[in-house]
């Protein structure tokens, strides 16, 4: 009987892709988090350009400030969403690759391998860049100094 009919082989197959699966679990949640503070970006953003047009002086200065911060943090989140997007791609390859060479008795366990480790590597990134971008956002949520005075 061919292997691809039999019960046991597809089940070690899915037991093997639950790790990339789980990976794709943690990816939504993380694509749910930046898309989310993406979103409360653009909303401060709009908010700050409808200020700028009315204001003069310092509080004109302090507004453009932001947004130019405003604006590297979405060019940092859009990096993020990016990156999470291209992991969540490369973890669906490998549990297709995993079922493909189940199925076909294809010996790309190499191929699997190195699709994973990219997949993790992505996330890595993705995480680094998210990492950077609430570093970014901890400089204007510091109270100025005039005020403090």
């Amino acid at each position: 009987m061919p292997t691809f009919f039999q019960v046991s082989t597809i089940a070690q197959t899915i037991q093997l892709s639950l790790a990339p699966v789980f990976m794709l679990a943690a990816i939504g949640q993380i694509l749910n988090v930046l898309a989310g503070r993406l979103a409360r970006v653009i909303d401060r953003a709009r908010v700050l350009e409808d200020r700028v047009l009315g204001s003069e002086g310092t509080d004109r200065q302090r507004y453009v400030w932001e947004l130019k911060l405003l604006d590297e943090r979405m060019s940092i989140i859009n990096a993020a969403l990016f990156l999470s997007v291209s992991s969540a791609v490369m973890a669906c390859i490998v549990i297709a690759l995993l079922f493909i060479a189940n199925i076909a008795s294809f010996h790309i366990g190499t191929w699997i391998a190195l699709a994973f480790i990219v997949a993790v590597a992505l996330l890595i990134c993705c995480l680094s860049a998210f990492m950077w971008e609430v570093r970014v956002s901890l400089r204007a949520i510091h109270v100025r100094k005039e005020i403090l005075s």
